[in-house]
């Protein structure tokens, strides 16, 4: 599985197939905003959501920003996460 950043979307992929999207806003220069999560009903119990949000969490690192997660699923994965809260807005 590939997960790619794109300008408002984390999108993972396998095989030139698309298995989930995660949608997000830059709401400032300082944090994002997570507003969708969806993966490919073939897809779920796959751990394809997880990957979006630990890899846009690591972004997020890399570029010094904050997330608001206000996906329930992004919103859930924080809550799980508790290493994920130096990152949280």
């Amino acid at each position: 599985m590939q997960i790619l950043i794109e300008e408002k979307r984390v999108i993972a992929t396998e095989n030139g197939k698309e298995l989930g999207e995660m949608t997000f806003v830059k709401s400032s220069d300082q944090f994002f905003i997570i507003d969708h999560t969806g993966v490919a009903d073939e897809a779920r119990g796959r751990g394809v959501g997880q990957e979006m949000v630990k890899t846009f969490v690591e972004f997020a690192r890399e570029n010094g920003k904050k997330i608001v997660p206000l996906c329930p699923f992004a919103k859930a994965q924080f809550t799980k996460n508790p290493n994920y809260e130096d990152v949280l807005e």
